[in-house]
């Protein structure tokens, strides 16, 4: 029987992962709260109101930094508290606020990359890396085959998923496109796997690249890392639910 073991958001993109222990889904809407905001960056031609391709916002792939921040937000407020093992903690409103956390980031940033502009907002919908409103599920077992072949510990963080399972084989997430799982009370319809970039390479302690996971990744004969899913039903997902293949 396998079962959710974690739930994380990402209120701001690239910016800051935040544990739940349970979270109402809706149908055609992303996890609540997760991505709602992205920083963009000075070359950036994302639109308000659009979804943009990842490559129009600060990220780690070319920001590796940006993977240590951890974040901590109040729905009720839209407040948001950042913290980093080398930055001060900075609590602010996005909306209100936007260059105070441009202006935090700018440090994090090498030379030569485009530096952060504004911020950006898409309720909903949000920004992570699929055209339509997806939430991202992968398991323990694949992970541990990756520990496996690089032969050392990883941090889940590195993938930025949001919803953890435990209780499968590795790699079986694949099995799950084109079908529809039960969580909870909602059902989600798997869409695609989530092709992988150097952001997984970045250690979310320290925000420096340290391995390989791209190359662990080929080891297998793919650069996939969990699963892409639509919700078609809402319901509340709890960790310790099962997950059920329809």
């Amino acid at each position: 029987m396998s079962s959710i073991s974690s739930i994380w958001r990402h209120p701001i993109k690239a910016h800051g992962r935040e544990a739940l222990t349970s979270v109402a889904l809706k149908s055609g809407e992303s996890l609540p709260w997760d991505r709602v905001w992205a920083v963009a960056h000075e070359a950036s031609k994302a639109k308000e109101g659009e979804w943009a391709r990842c490559g129009n916002f600060n990220r780690a792939a070319g920001v590796p930094a940006l993977l240590a921040i951890t974040a901590e937000l109040d729905e009720a407020t839209q407040t948001i508290t950042l913290r980093h093992p080398d930055r001060p903690d900075l609590t602010f409103r996005p909306d209100d606020a936007p260059q105070v956390l441009v202006q935090w980031t700018k440090p994090m940033v090498p030379s030569g990359r485009a530096q952060p502009s504004h911020i950006m907002r898409l309720d909903k919908h949000g920004y992570p890396d699929s055209a339509y409103p997806s939430i991202s599920l992968a398991t323990t077992a694949s992970h541990k085959a990756v520990e496996q072949q690089l032969g050392r510990d990883l941090s889940i963080h590195r993938w930025r998923s949001n919803i953890w399972v435990d209780g499968q084989a590795p790699w079986v997430e694949f099995d799950w496109v084109g079908k529809d799982i039960a969580i909870g009370g909602a059902i989600l319809r798997v869409k695609e796997p989530a092709t992988r970039c150097m952001s997984t390479a970045a250690n979310p302690d320290t925000g420096q690249r340290d391995v390989d996971t791209l190359g662990a990744l080929q080891h297998f004969g793919h650069q996939d890392f969990s699963v892409l899913a639509e919700v078609i039903q809402d319901g509340t997902i709890a960790i310790g639910d099962s997950l059920q293949v329809l």
